[in-house]
Formats: C-alpha cells, structure tokens, sequence
C-alpha cells in the first residue's frame, strides 16, 4: 500500500502545483491596484500549500522594505513582521539570490535569532522559507512563508522552494508592468496639472472668473444665469447639461462664486481625462506605499475641495464599477484613501457636467439611476450658440481681444466681418467660435480682418469638413440635381425640394455654402428658395 501510495503521489502533486500556477496567474493578471493583485495571490498560496503567515514584500531602489504586503496581518502588523525576519535571512534572498529554507527556526540559528511571538501560539515550532524576486537579474522583493511543524516527514521544502520561485518569477513581472503604469500615471497627472495651469494662469491679461467671464446678453443666456443665481443659494448638486464647447467649467464657476461658499477652495477634475485607476486615485487620494510608486501621502480632490466646491466634468464618463465608488461618496460624505484604511468625512457641494443624455444611458443600464437621481438634483440647460446668435458679435470681440493681448496685436473687425459670423451655423458652440476667431487673426493679412479673411469663404473650414462628415446620411443624395431652378426652369419636383431643404439644414442656412454643395450658383439657389417660397432660417 506504501509503494503504491508513493507511485500516486508525486503526480498528483505535480498537478496541484500545475493547478496553483493557473490561479495564481489568474490572480496576477487580474484588474485592481498592486495592492489587491498580492493579497489574491497570497491567499491562493495559503489555499495550495500548508502555510501559516505569508508576506511578499516590495523593495526600493535602496534594498530598503517599499511596501509590504499579507492575506492574514494588517498592514502595520505585516511590516512588523518583516522587520523582525533577521537581517542575514533577507540578505542571503536579496544579495547572494539564494533561496533560504529553515526546517526548524528554534533549532537553526546560522542566519540570526528568530522572533516567532507573531508567528502563531507560543511554544510551536517553525519551518520558514523565503524566495528572492527579481526581475531581468536585479531584485525587486522577497517572498516568505512559516509553517507550523506537526510532521517533519510530511514536509517536502525542495518541491515548496520549486514551486515558490515559479510564482516569484512571475510577481518579478508583475511588479515591472505596475511600476510602468505608475510612471505612465504620474506623467498624465503631472502633465493635467501643467495644462490646468497654464490654462489658469493665461499670460499678458488677468483671468475673468465666473460670471465676469460669461459674455452675452440674449435672453436665453439670462435665463440660464438666472436659474444659475437661485441655485447658487443651496448647496443641492447641480448638474450642468449642453453639447459640447457651451462653456460648462465656466457656469461651474459662477455658481460657486454666487454661492456662500465663494471663498472656499473650487476643485475641478474632467473625469473622461484620465483612466479609472489613475481617477480614484485623483479623486480619493492615496496613502504612503499603496501601490508603487506612491512614495507619499497624497490627498484627493474630495479632501482639497472640503468645505468648497467640486467640479465633476464629463461625468458621463465614468465607468459602471467607478460610478458604485461615486456614489457612496455622495450618499454618506465618506471615503477612504486608496489603500488607506482611515474613514475620511467632507462637505463638499457637487457640480458635475456632461453633453450625454444620461436619461438614455440609464434606461439602458449604461448609467446608475440612484447616482442620475444624485447627481441631478438641480439641472440646469445650457442654451447651445444658435439659441443666442445675438451673442456672436459680443463674444467674438471678446476673443480678438484676448487675441490682441496674448500676442500683442491691434487686429479689429471690418464691418463687412461681422455678418459672415452671424451666418455661421457653429455646431461647436463657443468654443468653436473662439477658433474661428484665432485662426481668422493669426492668418489675417493686416489689421482688418474682413469677410473674405475667414476660411469659409474660400471652403477652408475644417471644422465645417468635420462637422459636414458627422451628419447622418439624407434620404436623397444630394448630388446636383440637373433640373434644380435656373431663371427659365420649370419648379422643381417634390424629390429636389427635398435636396433643396437638405443642402440648406446642412449648411447652417448659408445660401454660399448650399450652392457648392449643390454645383449650383448663389442666385440659382435664391432663386429656387423663391420659387418654394422658403423662408431663411437665422441660426
């Protein structure tokens, strides 16, 4: 039965160790911070091998502990255990890259005296084994594990010592592609903050802030402003809607100025900027060690925004599992830092932003409906620039102004420039305006800029190519058609009005531009919208 039971064995344990390779790589590869990627891998060890504490710890350019990490201690606990391994024991992993492996810590001394008092119960002996990590030669960390002795012959260290340094090779790893993606996050952060302050701190003229910087006077952005005014006197969640470049960051601030907290912090952060780990951290802070890389305690925007005001652009954003995170934040005021343990309370007031339909993204269950009903206590509409063409004028000054003084210049509009401006469809808003009165300046030829300056006379605008190329198909193609209305034709049929109608809504109501889209001439196409009797539209 003996010789038996020992032909059996050693394949079945060659299959336990193929099947503990499987999860632990599964453990490894899997999503979340270094932090939880080690502690899954460590409670698959304690489910493979007999093993009591087990630790893997990460190592800085020093040789000095980083981080240290454990599926049965806490983690101060964790370091306390690892600081009280002897020095020889770590060095012999570390410098010499030798496996160590003591069968019994109260019998064998060779490496220093062993402190077991947080190995377990008093009086137990204990075998310890520890793996170097390294990767491409230089090492990263160490692995260690202690067991309690019950039968020396039961323990086979060689087939545990095999199996450790198969799973130590693929931490080594591991590490590598973390550290990468850490150095990769840091740059993105530290590059958004540059952005954000070079954007902050525009030079040659002082930054208008909130409503100051709103420029216009129609009704629909009066009525904006005032809804923005009433709702700055409670501290509800606002969420602004609009399509995109109608200038949500900067009602964002003139809701936080009018309000009572105008002399506290205004923290913004565009959420579709920056991938979900790097956003957690950005928003939540992170304690000292919690993944590598994190050399210091760093606080959130929650934390910085604390008593303030925080700005949540292109919430719509954000992923399913992120939006769980979000949402408990706003429901309880609380969180923690990114592997931190410490309960953490603000008072912060939500304004978030996005140009998606969110009723849309939660009726498909794209979108959290209990952090919408959060989120969109008080909504609030940005009227698109064609709902305020009277504002055209007014905000295009403005741009040339801040031109002039950026690059200091004295460039001014004709009065043949202005039209061409309000005619213009602008399907990105004020930003696009701004654009377009940039690029009209940097390429004027003098100090005039007149209307056969700005590119769309000349069918040079891109943002009309791209705006052109995002429409969705007509249902009649809008080649020329040949019996479209000279001065002696005949009407044309219902089919061509169709065209007709689909050249203008295309180009914004731009006679010019329906003409060459159609291969006609302006007066042919004048004298067709006579004929049907179409009214211009003035967008």
């Amino acid at each position: 039965m003996a010789s038996g039971a020992n032909t059996i064995r050693p394949p079945y344990r060659a299959n336990i160790a193929l099947l503990g390779i499987y999860e632990i790589s599964k453990a490894l590869c899997g999503p979340g911070s270094l932090q939880d990627v080690m502690t899954g891998t460590l409670y698959v060890l304690h489910s493979f091998l007999d093993m009591g504490n087990g630790t893997i710890t990460m190592l800085d350019e020093a040789g000095a502990a980083e981080m240290v990490f454990s599926a049965t201690l806490e983690p101060s606990m964790a370091r306390a255990y690892f600081d009280a391994l002897p020095e020889k024991a770590i060095g012999q992993m570390v410098v010499a890259d030798m496996p160590v492996v003591i069968e019994n810590v109260a019998k064998d001394t060779t490496l220093g005296p062993w402190d077991t008092r947080m190995w377990g119960e008093n009086g137990q002996n204990y075998a310890f084994i520890g793996v170097p990590i390294r990767d491409r030669g230089n090492p990263v960390g160490v692995m260690t594990f202690d067991r309690a002795l019950v039968d020396v012959s039961d323990i086979r260290t060689d087939e545990d010592v095999r199996f450790l340094k198969m799973v130590a090779n693929l931490i080594g790893q591991v590490v590598r592609m973390h550290r990468m993606v850490m150095r990769d996050r840091e740059r993105l952060i530290t590059e958004q903050h540059r952005i954000e302050k070079a954007r902050d701190d525009l030079a040659g003229h002082p930054r208008r802030e909130g409503a100051l910087a709103i420029v216009g006077r129609s009704p629909a952005l009066k009525a904006v402003l005032d809804k923005l005014r009433l709702a700055a006197r409670s501290n509800a969640p606002v969420l602004l809607r609009g399509e995109s470049g109608t200038g949500k960051e900067m009602f964002a601030q003139a809701l936080h100025e009018q309000s009572s907290r105008h002399a506290k912090p205004f923290i913004k952060l565009n959420c579709a900027a920056l991938p979900e780990s790097v956003l957690e951290s950005e928003l939540f802070g992170h304690e000292k060690g919690s993944f590598t890389g994190a050399l210091q305690q760093r606080k959130g925007r929650f934390e910085l925004a604390d008593t303030g005001t925080l700005f949540l652009d292109e919430i719509g954003e954000i992923s399913a599992a992120f939006q769980a995170k979000l949402l408990r934040v706003l429901q309880e005021g609380e969180f923690e830092r990114v592997g931190g343990s410490r309960t953490i309370k603000v008072d912060v007031r939500i304004i978030s932003a996005t140009n998606r339909n969110l009723e849309e993204a939660v009726a498909k269950g794209v979108f959290r409906a209990d952090l919408y009903y959060r989120l969109a206590v008080v909504p609030l509409f940005l009227p698109p620039l064609r709902d305020r063409p009277e504002d055209i004028p007014l905000l295009a000054e403005e741009f040339l102004r801040r031109f002039n003084t950026d690059n200091k210049t004295r460039i001014a509009f004709s009065p043949s420039a202005m039209p061409v401006l309000r005619a213009c469809y602008f399907p990105g808003n004020v930003r696009e305006l701004e654009n377009c009165v940039r690029r009209t300046a940097t390429l004027a030829d003098g100090d005039k800029i007149t209307d056969h300056d700005f590119a769309c006379r000349d069918d040079g605008c891109l943002s009309a190519v791209l705006w052109r190329a995002s429409t969705p198909p007509a249902r009649v193609q809008p080649s020329p058609p040949a019996s479209l209305p000279t001065e002696n034709a005949a009407p044309p049929t219902g089919s061509e009005y169709e065209q007709l109608i689909d050249a203008m809504e295309r180009s914004g109501w731009v006679q010019a531009k329906a003409a060459r889209m159609l291969n006609l001439t302006p007066r042919q196409i004048g004298y067709a919208l006579k004929k049907y009797n179409i009214p211009i539209k003035r967008l």
